[in-house]
């Protein structure tokens, strides 16, 4: 297939046989979304993709296993969202597959072995292939003129002409995958086959076939004739794949795209853009300007428009790639993102002459500023605000998405006491950063008293980098305090993190739950909660085992500043004594 040169393009061949079976039970299919058409998009996003399956002998429904597999891989993988990598996307599908076709070899034939297939997948997606493997089907490359298997047969031998499948997809409950990720580069040939092409010809043969044809299509056909002439005894299926072209982003592309919009003029108030007239400047920095709007084009509700935040971009940065690039991201993720404590994102039905963002107007107050006017909440109010803060971090990370930026200002509570997580400007977004980009962002880092000290280091942030921030904003709610003292951005990839227990500055604060406070806090993101569910229920309730674990711990790692302050009190009792004994 033709393409534009910096896109992913590759060649397929592909062919099948039931060889000397009465049926055939393997199947295989691919998917290369066109350039051409309105699935362009997917191609940067999703990319290709390939698979084969093969239907276990004596598997009384092996041929529809190994047909749905491939069809239902195929067609929902490109119904996950773009944010997701394609190692949680396949996951999820392939999870999803095998209790189906499980459960329902267990109803239609009353057997473990009902519906049952090998299961071999590739996603080819920017500069990168995806491999998945289940069973004895295989993938191998060729480059540089030599073909290696990238797979492993899960085959289990008995004697030397017995064996049997140790993993397949159907067979049992439990599904265990086998993923790889290699580098792509141009002239690549990749194989997938089933065991009745590599049973039947060795390695070299294969090798020999594929170099010496070309074409994709010729080589496949070859290929399965060669198992044929070979004497092979069960259905024969060669898929091979050329990697013609791998993006290669251009940079004046690449700005073209980001800057077809131009930045909007300073506006005032009574100013309309495109339907959205000014009210008023909200806030204003050095990086980009906030303003409340009246959306005149939306129908009246008691005789008013709705109102909307509009928020431009700052001159400062019109020639700027990076900035731009952050600036729309913002929206990306607000469009794919639906929760109650998620602001939502407006303005998607109306064409733009600048380039600007517009979300929901939220009458209320930012958390920073409910904490000043309340500075001490009773226990269950920061339980509750925690709760609600929590439901939309994870909305987010459900979708691979990881805010880096929480903090007590980027969270409105509205009205009606509804807690909104707002600035998506620095979230990390794990299945764009699969693709290869022209634009490389600088190490974003939040605000320094609630960033993660991962980031100080240089490393990426994951859901526990989130997890802290919620840690630190809930022991400043009880305590006015932070767990650190103020961190300085220069100076905190140096800073000894040594926890200060949140008892200390408020009495009242229990103490199973300051254990949860430490534990969510901790310097070293491995000890921290993996999950925002294990953080919110352990502050919600006393875990008995984390308060035994922190007992055993010696009171220097368990309480530093207690550990010295009672250091420092022997030692003054120590003088004092001393200085009786040698003045009597």
């Amino acid at each position: 297939m033709s393409q534009h040169p910096k896109q992913l393009s590759v060649s397929v061949g592909q062919a099948s046989s039931a060889g000397v079976k009465p049926e055939n039970e393997d199947f295989l299919g691919y998917y290369a979304p066109s350039e051409e058409t309105a699935d362009a998009v997917q191609l940067d996003s999703k990319g290709i993709t390939l698979a084969i399956a093969d239907g276990m002998s004596g598997s009384d429904g092996g041929k529809e296993a190994s047909q749905v597999s491939v069809r239902q891989f195929i067609d929902d993988y490109y119904g996950t969202p773009e944010s997701w990598t394609v190692k949680q996307a396949a996951t999820k599908i392939l999870t999803a597959l095998n209790t189906w076709l499980y459960s329902q070899g267990q109803e239609k034939y009353g057997s473990a072995k009902g519906m049952v297939t090998t299961f071999s997948a590739m996603v080819l997606k920017s500069q990168t292939a995806h491999l998945f493997h289940v069973g004895d089907s295989r993938i191998y490359r060729l480059r540089d003129n030599k073909l290696v298997q990238l797979t492993r047969d899960h085959r289990v031998w008995i004697s030397h002409d017995r064996d049997y499948l140790s993993r397949a997809i159907g067979i049992d409950m439990h599904l265990e995958i086998d993923y790889r990720a290699t580098t792509i580069q141009e002239d690549d040939i990749y194989l997938l086959t089933t065991d009745g092409v590599h049973d039947f010809l060795h390695i070299k043969a294969i090798e020999e076939i594929l170099k010496a044809q070309k074409n994709p299509q010729k080589a496949a056909e070859e290929i399965v004739k060669a198992a044929k002439k070979n004497k092979s005894d069960d259905n024969i299926t060669a898929q091979v794949v050329r990697i013609e072209s791998i993006p290669e982003p251009d940079k004046t592309e690449f700005y073209e795209k980001l800057t077809q919009l131009p930045f909007p003029p300073d506006l005032n108030a009574g100013n309309i853009l495109d339907g959205y007239k000014i009210l008023r400047e909200l806030n204003a920095s050095s990086r980009s300007q906030v303003y409340l709007a009246e959306d005149t084009l939306s129908e009246k509700i008691k005789g008013q428009h709705r109102k909307v935040v509009l928020k431009t971009p700052s001159v400062n940065f019109e020639d700027d790639p990076s900035y731009i690039d952050l600036f729309l991201h913002e929206e990306w993720v607000a469009k794919r993102l639906s929760s109650p404590h998620l602001i939502k994102v407006c303005g998607m039905d109306r064409k733009r002459s600048f380039l600007y963002t517009v979300v929901e107007y939220v009458q209320g107050q930012s958390l920073k500023q409910w904490m000043q006017d309340n500075p001490k909440p009773t226990l269950t109010q920061v339980r509750g605000t925690i709760n609600q803060i929590a439901r939309g971090l994870r909305s987010m990370h459900r979708m691979e998405m990881i805010h880096q930026d929480l903090k007590p200002d980027n969270i409105l509570l509205d009205e009606n006491n509804t807690l909104k997580i707002i600035d998506f400007g620095s979230t990390k977004i794990a299945g764009l950063a699969e693709i290869k980009s022209v634009i490389e962002h600088n190490q974003i880092v939040g605000t320094a008293n609630y960033s993660a000290p991962e980031y100080f280091k240089g490393q990426s942030g994951t859901n526990r980098s989130d997890i802290y921030s919620l840690g630190v904003i809930a022991y400043e709610m009880l305590t006015g305090k932070l767990p650190y003292g103020e961190v300085s951005p220069e100076r905190a990839s140096k800073k000894k993190f040594r926890y200060t227990s949140a008892r200390q500055y408020n009495p009242l604060v229990p103490e199973w739950m300051d254990a949860c406070l430490q534990k969510a806090v901790h310097p070293n993101p491995e000890k921290r909660y993996a999950l925002l569910s294990e953080f919110v229920t352990d502050f919600s309730k006393p875990n008995q085992s984390l308060l035994d674990r922190n007992a055993s711990q010696p009171l220097m790692e368990r309480n530093p500043l207690a550990f010295w302050r009672g250091l420092a009190l022997l030692q003054f009792i120590l003088i004092i004594a001393l200085l009786i004994y040698f003045n009597r």
